[in-house]
Order: structure tokens, then sequence, then C-alpha cells
């Protein structure tokens, strides 16, 4: 009964195309990061990952789903959508470019289909927790649907151990 009003947009979608997700509510009043969500519902870190909106030299906008324990790696990120640079997209445009709100930003149902990427290392995983679509929820699915949902490819776009790092 109460679980109705808690249907997002990303939900939605998720039913309409007959995939199977979860969720698990928290309590956020304000933005918190992946690594915060995932300690206080006692995800492991590792089947976290977050969301995160650039924008490339072209003007054009992409979505990059990646560990909240990983950082982008800018160069590997413009490579896989076919882009000279791509640089984050400024937090005051999110809500107007997505229609979400920071710490709610999920790659499925955004205003518009934008190019969409997943770390590739998700494919490896049976499920991953992702936004719900608002601040305070997290979907749980299989990597391959999220591809599904988000119209999304896969491939490596994280800062990876560099050989002068292996040396050490």
């Amino acid at each position: 009964m109460g679980k109705k009003e808690l249907k997002t947009n990303a939900m939605r979608i998720l039913e309409r195309q007959k995939i199977p997700f979860t969720y698990e509510t928290y309590e956020c009043e304000e933005f918190m990061d992946g690594i915060h969500v995932a300690d206080q519902l006692g995800f492991e870190h590792k089947y976290v990952y977050k969301t995160l909106v650039t924008t490339g030299k072209s003007g054009e906008h992409y979505v990059f789903v990646i560990p909240i324990e990983e950082e982008i790696d800018f160069k590997k990120a413009a490579k896989a959508v076919g882009e000279k640079s791509v640089e984050m997209l400024p937090l005051k445009d999110l809500t107007k470019v997505t229609g979400y709100v920071r710490g709610g930003c999920t790659a499925i149902g955004m205003k518009k289909q934008f190019v969409t990427v997943i770390q590739e290392e998700a494919k490896e995983l049976k499920s991953m927790h992702v936004s719900g679509g608002k601040r305070g929820m997290q979907i749980t699915l299989s990597p391959l649907d999220l591809q599904k949902a988000a119209n999304a490819q896969f491939a490596d776009v994280i800062q990876g151990v560099t050989d002068e790092a292996v040396k050490i």
C-alpha cells in the first residue's frame, strides 16, 4: 500500500520492460556519496555503482556508471564514446539535463536517452546496486538488465593502476 507512492520513473521503466529488480530505501535528507549509502544499507562496496554525467567537447552529454570506490578516467571515457574529451557536467545543470537530483541520478529514465557506458567489470556481477531515481533509494538488478534498460554499453572507463604504481 505505502510502496505505491515510492515508485520512481526508473522503477516504472523497469516494470514496463518486465525487468526484475528490488529496491531499498534509506534516510537521506541531503546528498550522500555512494560509499556512505552502501555502508548505511550494509552493501559490499564492489556491488554499488554511481552514475556520473559528463559533457563532451561536442556539447553532447554522456552517462557513466562506475563502482563507487573508483574514479572516472576522462581519457578512457572520451575514447569509449568517440569524443576528443569529456568533463563532468556542472552540478547546477544536472537536474535540467537529466531530470534527476545529485544523489538520486540513475542511468534509467533520464529526460533524454544519452549514450551510457557501464564499467566493464560489472558484467561479471550477478547483481549490482544503483540509484533508484531519487535520494534515499537504491535499485538492485543484474548488470545486463541495467544495460538493457539504459540502452548502455560496457567499456573500461575507470582509472587503472599504472605500471609505476605496481613497481613500488
